[in-house]
């Protein structure tokens, strides 16, 4: 018998990006019976009664955030209680931990009395345990990971103690010299920290994208899909440890009132970018900022070193960071000494003649500077991503065009600094920076190789002496004009 077409299925996440990781997955997963099999995604931030007319196909599986599941169900956009045979929730220890536990609470009064759960989840915390007792009756627990991160063969961790002016000069000196090379995750604590990285970049021409809980889900989305497509090889994510903590203190609560009343409109509770966001092909993951956890330092390093391709993990430490620092390498040491950290070999007095000009970076990159920034790039990226959201339906190609990495400007960018004059580069890294100067140099130095260059040049400017022939043509200029007046 025909099966009458229903919602079957419903797959809860805890962020936008990992809705429509699990949209896309899922339309290739059944690109061979989409006819049969569709997929809806709800949990963009599109009005409620826009996203009606597509729950009213009853698409067979439904994805969404719990709060945006409920609001569908509270519009009668959507009956679960008579069709739904499944129901999965991804990144479970994260559900309860981005606010979602009374809309999961209130969601399950929707749905019917039988049918088949799943909980996916990295770790198993108090939430997990919480979520289970909750939705799941008899379990069956399942262990697909074997350890955290893969080992010294295919991951290498490296860290690197500097203080806050290290960091900078260390970072220009990575990327300005090329020592890092391939895709890069550059994670930072702060919005206004991956701003100030971004602008301290600008002063040197090294392109970077931002990526933080303020930009809206449709510019984060298309970051993450030009970054997965080779648009760009560095991006600074902010991992926002403060939008996943739990409820403090009463004193602790008036704090946050006092600094949520300023910016807790434009930051996004549902933004996590160390978990569930799929970036393809990572190659390098650099804590700037050292991760305050061990759960959070794994789930970093984890976007690099992915399948079976290898990685590169480097951690800047500051003395306030060492107790962290322990942390990570009691947790991930063990028995195993060959996955604890190891100490980055860089003799930072090589690279001392850098250092005035990342202070006049620094220096150029004020707070005020900082804030402008911060304003252009959020009234840039609601521009494209609202405004302009029907015309790249219409224009995909242009969509393709609309890059993340430019420069902001608000800083004062002295054109000189882009440059790298070679006294600078330590003798032990010209060789690696640029490989072609140093044969360059060898075939000056013999005769033959300059008579070449001699006998070329005579060919192109005809035996003419190319300075002499331009003030030859000027002086003929000048008697033509005269005559003409």
């Amino acid at each position: 018998s025909v099966r009458e077409q229903d919602v079957r299925a419903l797959i809860l996440v805890p962020t936008k990006e990992l809705g429509q990781q699990v949209q896309t997955m899922m339309r290739q997963l059944t690109s061979y019976c989409s006819r049969d099999v569709r997929v809806a995604d709800i949990s963009g931030k599109a009005d409620v009664s826009t996203q009606r007319p597509i729950l009213m196909e009853k698409p067979d599986v439904v994805v969404g955030t719990p709060s945006r599941v409920l609001a569908h169900l509270n519009a009668q956009n959507l009956a679960l209680h008579s069709s739904l045979e499944m129901l999965v929730v991804d990144e479970a220890d994260l559900v309860f931990s981005f606010g979602f536990e009374s809309d999961l609470k209130n969601l399950l009064c929707h749905l019917p009395k039988i049918y088949q759960s799943f909980l996916m989840s990295a770790t198993f915390n108090e939430d997990v345990q919480a979520l289970k007792e909750l939705l799941l009756h008899n379990p069956v627990t399942l262990k697909l990971q074997g350890s955290q991160l893969p080992d010294s063969t295919q991951l290498q961790q490296y860290t690197i103690k500097c203080e806050e002016e290290d960091k900078f000069l260390l970072i220009y000196t990575l990327l300005k010299l090329h020592l890092v090379q391939g895709k890069t995750l550059l994670f930072v604590g702060e919005v206004d920290r991956s701003y100030r990285l971004k602008l301290f970049l600008e002063q040197f021409g090294i392109p970077a994208c931002v990526l933080n809980s303020e930009l809206p889900v449709q510019s984060r989305c298309h970051i993450i899909s030009q970054f997965n497509q080779g648009f760009y090889d560095i991006i600074i994510a902010t991992d926002e440890q403060s939008l996943v903590e739990p409820a403090a203190s009463s004193s602790g609560k008036e704090k946050k009132k006092k600094s949520s009343a300023k910016g807790a409109k434009a930051k996004d509770k549902e933004y996590g970018v160390s978990r569930g966001v799929d970036f393809q092909n990572v190659a390098n993951v650099i804590n700037f900022d050292f991760p305050t956890s061990v759960d959070s330092y794994i789930h970093r390093v984890g976007r690099t070193a992915r399948a079976d391709n290898p990685g590169t993990a480097l951690s800047f430490i500051s003395h306030t960071e060492l107790s962290a620092l322990a942390e990570v390498e009691e947790a991930l040491g063990g028995d195993k000494a060959e996955s604890a950290l190891k100490p980055y070999e860089f003799r930072m007095e090589e690279i001392e003649g850098f250092r005035y000009r990342c202070r006049d970076a620094m220096r150029a990159v004020t707070k005020q500077a900082v804030r402008e920034a911060r304003l252009k790039e959020i009234k840039q990226e609601l521009l494209n991503s609202e405004k302009l959201k029907t015309y790249f339906e219409d224009n995909p190609r242009d969509l393709q065009l609309l890059r993340h990495d430019k420069d902001l400007h608000p800083a004062v960018i002295k054109p000189h600094m882009k440059n790298i004059p070679d006294y600078l580069i330590p003798e032990t890294l010209r060789g690696v920076v640029n490989p072609l100067s140093n044969k360059r140099r060898k075939r000056r130095i013999k005769p033959a190789a300059e008579g070449v260059v001699k006998s070329s040049f005579k060919k192109h400017v005809s035996g003419r002496n190319p300075l002499k022939s331009f003030r030859y043509t000027g002086a003929r200029n000048k008697k033509a004009k005269g005559a003409k007046s």
